[in-house]
């Protein structure tokens, strides 16, 4: 059986998450700092590798007027890049607010500030990956 992935992916860091085996819930699994693409993209790909991953989804950060702005070219290349070198399927999530909801709920659980700093990326990455298999599911 196979997994999927979600990706958050950010100026500085990059969420990791993956479905169970059954595609019905998302984990977290980690949070990597960006260093160089080249570095990132082999540290994703590994993680994709480890666990039989076959669909990635990565957020794509609308603005609230639904445009797309250079944060989503970001993304987009990065995951453009990352489908390329794997030949996995990347599809996008609108990932509207869910680094602010991600925030919301480690506040919520009274997470300390540096724990919700090294964390909240990978909520993110939960969330995104979650809101992808609901939808698909329904």
């Amino acid at each position: 059986m196979t997994r999927t992935a979600g990706l958050d992916v950010g100026e500085r860091t990059i969420g990791i998450a993956v479905s169970d085996l059954l595609g019905i819930t998302a984990q977290g699994l980690d949070t990597i700092r960006r260093s160089q693409m080249e570095m990132d993209l082999q540290h994703i790909i590994n993680i994709l590798k480890d666990y039989d991953v076959n669909l990635v989804v990565i957020g794509l950060p609308k603005n609230m007027n639904n445009t797309l702005g250079p944060s989503a070219d970001k993304a987009r290349m990065f995951g453009n890049e990352l489908s390329k070198r794997t030949g996995i399927e990347v599809k996008y999530w609108d990932e509207r607010l869910t680094t602010v909801s991600a925030q919301r709920t480690l506040l919520e659980g009274d997470v300390s500030r540096k724990k919700r700093k090294q964390v909240v990326d990978k909520i993110a990455a939960v969330m995104i990956l979650q809101n992808y298999m609901d939808s698909a599911n329904r």
